[in-house]
């Protein structure tokens, strides 16, 4: 054993070796992407049919294009050593450790398989050759599993787990390397182990996880925990929810499972592709470099709006029109309003002319025909044609009877006939989207037929148009409208699905935006995140179990993560105190921190008063590191900046990601997060929206605005330090 004074130069010497190993791997990567480049030039050349050429081109560029744009950064975060056959490890911590990794490293393969082995652990994999062992082994990969869950109780086969210390903001200049950190696992251990741990165990996870957010997300690929890979890494055909309280990571773990299974199921997702919902554009703008710093673009990021927006929102709906229209009893009514017009009762014969012979279809059975195939529930525009087709087949049938079998040309000219078009839009109109709900919300009479039984007169007065368009094509939509749309294009035709879909802030959706959702993953899985407690929208949800419901994913698996690592215990202990007014069954929140602090601020009067003192706060929080959110009802937002603005403060909004000092209303605070937040008038925030002790209880019910939840989110923003400028009562 290395006596304790030679430690530090055992220290240097393994950080002189591992910045050597980081430069090889620069030196690798360059060549990959070079190699990348020259491809598509030799791709170019390929002797290959047109379309084959075509894909070989299509997906060469994009490879090459995917390498060129890799954020710049450390090449790598970590590094397994486990132990050898007897249990012990081979004691190497020399750089060519890894390089000398076997090519088991992505393979999958137990544990004993890399017996004796050194993986250094990185955001994509890094090698000199295609065919070679891995210099740097992708965080995804099966071996790297061990890194996260690894434990002095499991080990896994792990005898050393390192860690890296970089420089925050490193480029990835292996200069940057400042530390290295071993936590021994295994009952054997390198013998570098004890000499170059010089801080306590665990001291750079915390370090990583509580520095300074600044700009954008970033990844957490470094930093996750056991609980986390556990959901992250669940099969391509499970859909799980995850009910995460702030400052879990709940973001953090649906966009790294979208990387998991874009590297684990790449052909796959490849055919049907992947989408991340998000609540709003400021959000995904928030979380758009997450994913390519994990080597992965080309995912769609979007909101359920975008999605769904056949039309531009030109008009607003009052709240009591929005909450019925995103009712989940809209979609029967929209059903009955689409199939209004296709023939139940009697209808009149078919005469078809096939030469000097006429063939005639009796009222009767074309009633019948339209009656089976409503049974089978088609989508709507296959319903129609397949009464074309059995039209068609019960005339050739007593046409075959005259002359013997008949062409499939025949077939088709008397499918496309004047008389068997005119008659199938008798019987099964040909419709738009935009006609049926024109027609629905625009005409009292058809929206009292098909909302009979499922909406009450108060409601359906609140949904009717106060003028109907003389036409659909001079409506004006609302964003409650653009739901209803979709929902009737639904019913018409399936939309293409994806095979994944990561849903965020899914405590806010409604019941047809859920559907609306579920329509794009019928026959794939879904992530879905969000947090009871922090539902403000009026028809947000109470229980997950109905909103997975309304998504068609019954059985998804709930699973609650609850140990914070973002927020520190003194605000997550304030915010827990709002829980048992917020009407959800939720576990509170624990935190892993002990920093952070908590300040409550009294002002003696409103107005200017609490201007200074807002502005006092945010002065006090430029004295440390971090980014600073001043949050406060949507109404004092802009007084509130040009308080700060006379006191020679700067300030940006909540889509700067770059500004140092943010304010913001609590309307937009959901999912952002910053190193110290300034809450102004939290009575104000909660009064601004209504206080939900009025909520009533199921669905169909007005909902109520929900100003405890938003406030609960807006105490829950803060990373490290909360001060809370007030002059009303505390709402807690």
């Amino acid at each position: 054993m290395t006596s304790p004074e030679h430690a530090p130069a055992l220290l240097h010497s393994a950080l002189a070796h591992e910045r050597t190993y980081h430069d090889t791997c620069r030196t690798a990567l360059a060549a990959m992407v070079e190699g990348a480049g020259e491809r598509v030039v030799i791709g170019e050349d390929v002797s290959a049919s047109g379309a084959d050429a075509e894909v070989l081109g299509y997906r060469l560029r994009s490879h090459a294009k995917e390498m060129r744009e890799l954020p710049e950064g450390p090449l790598f975060f970590g590094r397994l050593d486990f132990a050898d056959g007897d249990g012990a490890a081979d004691g190497r911590c020399d750089a060519g450790a890894g390089a000398g990794a076997g090519a088991g490293a992505g393979a999958g393969a137990g544990f004993g398989d890399h017996a004796g082995q050194s993986y250094h652990i990185g955001r994509l994999r890094i090698s000199e050759h295609p065919a070679a062992p891995p210099l740097v082994v992708d965080w995804r990969a099966p071996v790297s599993r061990a890194f996260y869950q690894a434990s002095p109780r499991d080990p896994r086969g792990v005898a050393v787990r390192r860690r890296f210390g970089w420089a925050p903001g490193s480029r990835g200049d292996s200069a940057d390397l400042t530390g290295l950190e071993d936590e021994r696992l295994g009952h054997g251990t390198p013998r570098i182990q004890e000499d170059v741990q010089d801080s306590s165990p665990g001291s750079f996870l915390a370090d990583e996880i509580e520095r300074p957010r600044l700009g954008p997300m970033r990844d957490i690929a470094a930093t996750i925990q056991p609980e986390q890979d556990d959901l992250v890494r669940a099969d391509l055909t499970t859909s799980v929810c995850v009910q995460g309280a702030p400052g879990t990571g709940k973001t953090a773990v649906g966009l790294h499972r979208a990387a998991y299974l874009l590297y684990t199921y790449p052909q796959r997702i490849r055919r049907s592709g992947l989408l991340i919902l998000g609540p709003n554009r400021t959000f995904l703008s928030y979380i758009a470099e997450v994913l390519p710093a994990l080597g992965e673009t080309g995912v769609r990021q979007s909101t359920i709006t975008d999605e769904i927006a056949r039309h531009p929102v030109t008009a607003a709906d009052d709240e009591r029109a929005a909450v019925v229209k995103h009712d989940a009893r809209m979609a029967r009514v929209l059903r009955r309003a689409l199939y209004a017009d296709v023939a139940s009762g009697h209808v009149d014969s078919l005469v078809v002319p096939d030469g000097s012979y006429r063939w005639q279809v009796s009222g009767d059975e074309l009633a019948r025909i339209v009656a089976g195939v409503r049974a089978e529930e088609p989508p709507y525009d296959i319903g129609r044609e397949r009464v074309r087709a059995r039209v068609v087949r019960l005339v050739r049938e007593r046409a075959e009877r005259r002359a013997g079998p008949l062409s499939n040309a025949w077939a088709y000219r008397v499918s496309r006939s004047r008389p068997v078009g005119a008659c199938v839009d008798a019987v099964w109109p040909r419709v738009r989207p935009e006609e049926v709900v024109a027609r629905l919300l625009g005409d009292p009479v058809a929206l009292a037929d098909a909302a009979e039984g499922l909406l009450d007169a108060d409601e359906q007065k609140a949904v009717l148009w106060a003028k109907a368009p003389r036409t659909w094509r001079s409506a004006r939509w609302s964003a409650a409208d653009l739901v209803l749309l979709d929902e009737v294009a639904g019913l018409l035709e399936h939309p293409g699905g994806y095979g994944h879909v990561v849903v965020d802030e899914a405590q806010d959706l409604s019941p047809m935006e859920c559907r609306a959702i579920g329509r794009r993953s019928t026959f794939g899985s879904v992530t879905v995140l969000g947090d009871l407690a922090q539902g403000t929208t009026p028809w947000a949800a109470r229980e997950w179990p109905r909103l997975l419901a309304h998504l068609g994913k019954p059985d998804a698996l709930v699973v609650p993560l609850t140990i914070g690592f973002r927020v520190p215990q003194a605000v997550v202990g304030l915010a827990n105190g709002l829980l048992g007014r917020l009407k959800v069954d939720v576990p509170a929140a624990r935190s892993l921190r002990r920093d952070g602090e908590l300040r409550i601020r009294r002002v003696d009067g409103e107005g200017a008063f609490l201007a200074a003192e807002t502005v006092s706060a945010v002065r006090d929080a430029l004295a440390q590191e971090g980014s600073i959110g001043v949050i406060a009802a949507d109404a004092e937002v802009v007084r509130l900046r040009e308080a700060l603005g006379e006191a020679g403060v700067a300030t940006g909004g909540p889509d700067e990601l770059g500004a140092r000092v943010a304010v913001l209303g609590a309307g937009v605070a959901k999912g952002l997060e910053y190193d110290h937040v300034v809450v102004v008038e939290p009575a104000a925030i909660v009064a601004a929206e209504g206080d939900q002790e009025g909520d009533q209880e199921g669905e169909g019910n007005q909902g109520g605005v929900r100003g405890l939840h938003r406030l609960y989110v807006v105490l829950t923003r803060a990373v490290s330090r909360l001060d809370v400028v007030h002059a009303r009562a505390l709402p807690w």
